[in-house]
């Protein structure tokens, strides 16, 4: 448990940016330790203590988790005193702890976790080791973030592979159709995000999967808004890699993620960037000629050299933080409010264009949309004026708005949003 009264207490630094008093704040992490109950995702007293735990200005209304997610002081506070206390005693490493820690949070083994900067590191070092040759193809979305396009794209330049597209359907059925439709003798990769950055579309990564291992296919997966939103259990998903980051839904530090590569990829997915740690340790200097050796029996060989110990602690401590209220409850409480802004949306009628689709299975925490007649950049800046905080989303052309909501928010949030929409069309 990461809640320790002498270390949440010790940064005066910290506690002097609290909007509340340490003893508020005790009471507030009390509070939250659901114990593994089941919280009610309407059960606005407890998601009002759990906003209490993060630093978000009260000026501003956060709608934009989908970018980064604010970290929560205990995070925060845990990040500060791992880098004290590598800075005092010069102590070293300590990042190691953390690959098992996240394995088990998305249900792998802590051999198959790679730690990275960030999703796009991650989905460039898939990227780059899959095995391909000139003609061979790959599958993307119409929908795709720069971090996993650019890889691809960059490929399609070096070794002449072919980038193929679908766009999502309105339905996981219809999604899925659309893939298989490009499916043919050329076909090595299926490079799919789980919730495309875009408008929050939750796609059928499990039944993707399922098709591309039917049919001999890599599924590479961008998994930027999985981890966090919602209960993950990447063997059961069946996925050949999955790349993610902290600190989006998982509320940790910027600048930390994760790459999942199964273990029985792991000789197939060549690894490039090497360092200490990379290797099986058996490499030898003063042989002649040198003595290579291998590449470390895990997904270790995939990152090497230092890491940031105060970061990889506050990954640890953002872990724990999910895990104290429950990572069921969040994705229900996140997907209520989630369902909140579309039926918000919805009640304009044909004055906005929904773009997350309403299915079930296909919606949760992140949705896009489009006001008729209002320029989309223009009611960006306005809500930044009004200190609401939402997207623009100008990739692919889509010229579309986002907003996507966490546990730190209510229906009072999204309400504000609707208020400013409201004014944009009168």
């Amino acid at each position: 448990m990461i809640f320790n009264r002498r270390n949440f207490l010790r940064s005066a630094s910290v506690l002097a940016a609290f909007s509340l008093n340490e003893m508020q704040a005790l009471a507030a992490k009390h509070h939250i330790s659901g114990g593994g109950k089941i919280i009610a995702d309407d059960d606005e007293a407890y998601w009002s203590t759990v906003r209490q735990l993060f630093p978000l200005s009260r000026e501003w209304t956060y709608l934009n988790n989908g970018t980064f997610g604010p970290s929560p002081y205990p995070v925060i506070e845990t990040m500060r005193n791992a880098q004290m206390d590598a800075d005092q005693f010069g102590n070293y490493g300590g990042y190691e702890s953390s690959m098992p820690k996240i394995a088990k949070f998305v249900g792998v083994d802590d051999t198959e976790i790679a730690l990275t900067h960030n999703v796009t590191e991650g989905i460039n070092l898939a990227c780059w080791g899959v095995p391909l040759k000139k003609g061979d193809e790959v599958i993307v979305t119409t929908h795709e973030h720069v971090g996993n396009m650019m890889p691809w794209m960059n490929r399609q330049k070096v070794h002449g592979i072919v980038v193929k597209k679908y766009t999502p359907g309105h339905t996981a059925d219809e999604t899925l159709s659309r893939i298989n439709a490009l499916i043919n003798k050329n076909t090595r990769v299926i490079a799919t995000p789980h919730i495309p950055c875009t408008q929050g579309q939750v796609l059928p990564v499990k039944d993707i999967c399922k098709l591309a291992r039917d049919k001999g296919i890599f599924s590479l997966i961008d998994g930027a808004h999985g981890a966090g939103m919602m209960p993950l259990d990447l063997h059961d998903m069946g996925c050949d890699t999955y790349a993610s980051c902290c600190h989006k839904w998982m509320l940790g530090p910027k600048g930390t993620g994760f790459l999942y590569v199964r273990k029985e990829m792991q000789d197939t997915i060549q690894a490039f960037y090497m360092g200490g740690g990379t290797d099986d340790g058996k490499w030898d200097l003063m042989t002649d000629p040198v003595t290579i050796g291998g590449y470390a029996p895990s997904a270790h060989r995939y990152f090497g050299g230092t890491q940031a110990n105060g970061l990889f602690a506050g990954v640890n401590a953002s872990i724990d933080f999910i895990e104290t209220i429950g990572i069921e409850n969040i994705h229900n409480r996140i997907k209520s409010l989630g369902k909140y802004t579309q039926d918000s949306l919805l009640e304009f009628g044909k004055k906005i264009e929904l773009l997350t689709p309403t299915e079930e299975r296909s919606r949760c925490a992140v949705n896009g949309f489009r006001i008729q007649g209002v320029d989309y950049h223009k009611f960006f800046e306005t809500c930044s004026a009004q200190k609401v905080r939402i997207r623009a989303v100008p990739e692919n052309g889509l010229n579309c708005l986002r907003v996507s909501t966490h546990i730190y928010n209510n229906k009072q949030d999204v309400d504000k949003l609707m208020g400013l929409i409201k004014k944009a069309i009168s």
